[in-house]
């Protein structure tokens, strides 16, 4: 590949792992043609976006935007995902890929300027979507309120419940 060409690429990388919240890293060998065009079409639904790129422009690349601790994951073919909206979604769908076509293998990801394992990936994609986290906080956060309005209002359902007692004796 000319020079002209190589500075594109990394360039074009470059700007992608700025712009991405998630990256993750994956070796495709052994999947055949019909099976990557799946995994992109699955990819592009979720915001993603698969790219091949040699290792040695992914290196210049990262280092470009500062990143560290990629350099033991760049060997071998390499897939690079982007996501610049989801943190997560590149790491769900190429964890799924991975159980469904067992050829392929999750490298490294790249989270927040740093590199992470291919044991940090599957964490991440086993994370529940974010929905159900804020829904988790708001519940945490709300518990207490709860409870409160709850204790506050046990002496007057009490009182309630004593007079009404005191009401069906009377009438007996």
């Amino acid at each position: 590949m000319p020079t002209a060409q190589k500075a594109a690429v990394i360039e074009q990388t470059r700007q992608a792992l700025e712009a991405s919240q998630g990256t993750v890293l994956a070796n495709y060998r052994g999947l055949t043609v019909k099976q990557l065009g799946q995994l992109r079409e699955r990819l592009s639904k979720s915001g993603v976006s698969l790219r091949v790129v040699k290792n040695t422009l992914i290196k210049r690349a990262a280092d470009a935007v500062g990143i560290e601790g990629l350099d033991p994951y760049l060997t071998g073919p390499t897939a690079v995902a982007y996501c610049p909206d989801d943190p997560v979604a590149a790491a769900k769908v190429l964890a799924q890929a991975q159980r469904e076509f067992r050829k392929m293998e999750i490298k490294a990801g790249i989270l927040d300027k740093r590199a992470i394992s291919a044991d940090g990936v599957k964490e991440l994609a086993d994370l529940p979507p974010k929905d159900v986290l804020l829904a988790q906080v708001v519940g945490t956060l709300n518990a207490p309120i709860q409870q409160l309005a709850w204790v506050l209002n046990a002496p007057m359902a009490n009182l309630a419940r004593a007079l009404d007692q005191i009401r069906q004796q009377r009438e007996v």
